[in-house]
């Protein structure tokens, strides 16, 4: 019995326990459901309203803005700046680019008149050369084979030309790299960055007294073929980004036709028309080395020049040529496509690049002006460091740039198209300020246009115009047939006499009519000085 009653009173304990274990687990399941809804509310509110409060602490006292509205000039610099502290452009750099201009001269007469059979003397040994030559040939689409023209070619080039080619051994740093990536994408040679020394001598503003024009010496209508826009702001056959594409688009083309390189190179210096009597006058030869003979003179050495510049870069150090490291490659620039017209001069003052180094990097652009035309991308190129303060401010720099061109007292010359070009052929008595007034242009743009460095110019010269003067335009483009012809064109049929009047003078006469020189109006009227009488009818044309 006894037994029984501790058993119950065991049981009875044990569902005490057992009562009070489930009594604490269901406050420690409340606890947790209310703890539960306390982070929830500090999630959603208590978080949000800390980090309200975060941003007020942050907030800027005054309203930000993305660029100053205006531009403050101090100590004749604007106030633009980029978050980056970077060095300044090297002007010793800059000058080495910039003299290079002159170089063109120089390789332009050494290749039209190269006497590849002449010999040079010069420390080379022949079969050390027919072995680098044999290498060479392996690396490369091009039939390098040695033989004792291309052997005189390269001595030359190490004897006579030899500064030149050190000072394109630096300069070619700066535009090779461009070079290569183009060249690449169109799946041509990249040996054929060489090319541009024999042309231009990487000079981008090169011209030649044909017209060609450029690193790659595209001749207008060539230019044209390959959507190279020509203007009277623009020339883009010195642009090295899209002349380099259109060469290397050109000599793909070439190449397709003649299927070699080299043939392609001669073709591209004196057109495949030329090639092809080569090849009919050599007996059928293909081989460039088998009908150079048979080529215009200038081709003759064009090829040797290439493989000669080819060899000495390659051989450079053998030869005791240095490679100097440049201070800016072509990938320490940066392009942004223009959205109003600026100049030069604006660019220089803005963001602190002097003009020559606009000059520079930005050849294709004739009047140091960069134009806006709805439907073209015109592109300003910088030094990195500028570049930034450019894109942080371009709102405020183009307020500023329309502001400044609408105040300026002489106004920008109109934008004349390509197709308004003409080809005016000097005559006897021209000069560049008459030739520019009768054409409404500036001396200055014509010596721009046609590469002139001074104001002299010869008969029977051709020089590249963008008239504005539409009367005088049609006067020029048939002055190189006949004079009588434009005349006719300049007149209007019923303003073929003029009287003399109080005042007159052959200048003041030619002055009125369009397209007439002095020297007409005396031939024509069989006047032998400048004495006139006031009545006489004087003939404006030669019927």
């Amino acid at each position: 019995m006894m037994k029984l009653k501790n058993i119950g009173l065991v049981l009875c304990c044990l569902l005490a326990v057992s009562a009070m274990a489930q009594e604490k687990e269901g406050a420690r399941k409340k606890q947790r459901k209310n703890n539960v809804v306390q982070e929830a509310s500090v999630d959603t509110v208590a978080m949000d309203m800390e980090g309200v409060e975060q941003m007020e602490l942050m907030e800027s006292p005054g309203q930000l803005e993305d660029s100053p509205a205006i531009l403050v000039k101090v100590s004749n610099k604007y106030n633009l700046s980029d978050r980056n502290d970077t060095a300044k452009y090297d002007k010793l750099w800059l000058k080495e680019l910039y003299e290079n201009q002159s170089l063109f001269d120089s390789i332009y007469s050494t290749v039209t008149n190269l006497e590849v059979d002449s010999l040079y003397h010069y420390d080379l040994d022949t079969e050390t050369l027919k072995a680098r030559l044999k290498i060479l040939d392996q690396k490369t689409p091009f039939n390098i084979a040695y033989n004792p023209s291309l052997e005189n070619v390269i001595k030359t080039f190490l004897t006579r030309k030899r500064g030149l080619m050190q000072r394109m051994l630096k300069v070619s740093q700066f535009y090779f790299p461009m070079f290569e990536q183009e060249l690449d994408s169109y799946n041509v040679p990249l040996e054929l960055k060489y090319l541009a020394i024999i042309e231009s001598a990487l000079n981008p503003r090169a011209r030649s007294r044909v017209g060609a024009t450029g690193l790659w010496q595209f001749m207008y209508s060539t230019g044209k073929m390959y959507d190279l826009d020509v203007s009277s702001y623009v020339d883009e056959r010195s642009d090295p980004i899209a002349s380099t594409k259109a060469a290397a688009k050109y000599l793909s083309k070439l190449h397709g036709i003649f299927n070699d390189w080299d043939l392609a190179l001669a073709a591209y210096n004196s057109g495949p028309g030329n090639v092809n009597k080569a090849i009919r006058r050599s007996g059928g030869y293909t081989n460039y080395w088998n009908i150079r003979r048979n080529l215009p003179r200038e081709t003759a050495g064009y090829v040797p020049a290439f493989l000669a510049a080819m060899y000495i870069f390659e051989y450079a150090e053998e030869h005791g040529l240095q490679r100097e490291r440049i201070e800016r490659p072509i990938f320490d620039t940066d392009t942004v496509h223009v959205k109003n017209l600026i100049t030069f001069n604006q660019i220089s003052e803005l963001v602190d690049v002097s003009i020559e180094e606009l000059q520079i990097l930005n050849p294709s652009y004739k009047l140091d002006v960069i134009p806006y035309v709805e439907g073209k991308n015109y592109v300003l190129r910088l030094p990195r460091e500028a570049m930034g303060k450019f894109v942080a401010n371009e709102t405020a720099i183009y307020a500023h740039v329309k502001t400044e061109l609408e105040t300026e007292e002489k106004p920008l010359p109109d934008l004349v198209k390509a197709q308004d070009r003409i080809v005016y052929k000097v005559r006897s008595g021209d000069y560049l300020g008459r030739i520019a007034e009768r054409h409404g242009v500036g001396v200055s743009q014509i010596r721009q246009w046609n590469g002139l460095r001074g104001n002299t110019v010869r008969i029977g010269q051709r020089l590249t115009i963008y008239a504005k003067n539409p009367v005088a335009s049609n006067v020029s483009r048939t002055s190189s047939s006949s004079s009588n012809n434009a005349t006719k064109s300049a007149i209007a049929s019923d303003t073929k006499i003029h009287t003399v009047k109080s005042g007159d003078s052959l200048w003041t006469i030619s002055k009125k009519y369009p397209g007439i020189s002095i020297e007409n109006l005396r031939e024509w009227n069989g006047i032998r000085g400048n004495d006139i009488k006031i009545g006489a009818k004087l003939k404006l044309c030669s019927c």
